[in-house]
């Protein structure tokens, strides 16, 4: 006896940004979690362990030092993407403006770094595209266990068109702002 396949599959609610921004007001996620919202999904966030933490300390104070005359530096804070897309990259170079009514959007962003250490795979596949697909200009993925940076530069639908690999002994720069550049080992010192 062959087994009869439902009519159709159930319906998954896309949740906006709007929603998903009342919903936290109102108090619905637990407060030590964290969560992002990809493609109007609520994904739970990774907790953030050791090297990560050390190493987004590490971007932190070194963007906030040597981009400071053009950007600002956003830890781990929202950027809004599209209506239904709302993650939270681990560092963002916001371009300054005398006064911001939102959260940044991609017209905003100089540079979005992940710091990749057991969510390698998800910020290549999910994230990355993601990046692209709204426009940010240039996104670097640190790999933990590599040691090495991924810069990700030219955005199209379809993904980033142009990338480059820069391990230990090599340095990193960020293509809106010429002539400052981030050694690999630095990073991971």
């Amino acid at each position: 006896m062959a087994l009869r396949e439902p009519d159709h599959d159930p319906v998954r609610h896309q949740f906006t940004v709007l929603e998903y921004e009342e919903m936290g007001r109102a108090g619905i996620f637990d407060p030590g979690s964290r969560f992002e919202l990809i493609d109007g999904e609520i994904i739970e966030m990774n907790p953030i362990g050791w090297p990560h933490a050390g190493i987004v300390t590490t971007l932190n104070n070194l963007l906030a030092e040597r981009y400071r005359q053009w950007a600002l530096v956003s830890p781990q804070n929202p950027l809004h993407l599209s209506d239904v897309s709302m993650p939270q990259p681990d560092l963002v170079l916001v371009r300054r403006v005398e006064r911001r009514s939102g959260h940044p959007t991609p017209d905003d962003v100089l540079l979005v770094i992940e710091v990749s250490d057991s969510t390698l795979g998800f910020d290549r596949r999910v994230k990355l595209p993601l990046y692209a697909k709204a426009g940010v200009v240039e996104t670097l993925i640190v790999d933990v266990q590599a040691q090495r940076v991924e810069a990700y530069r030219v955005p199209g639908s379809d993904g980033y068109r142009e990338v480059q690999i820069h391990g230990v002994g090599e340095a990193v720069g960020v293509v809106a702002v010429p002539g400052v550049q981030l050694s690999v080992a630095e990073i991971f010192e």
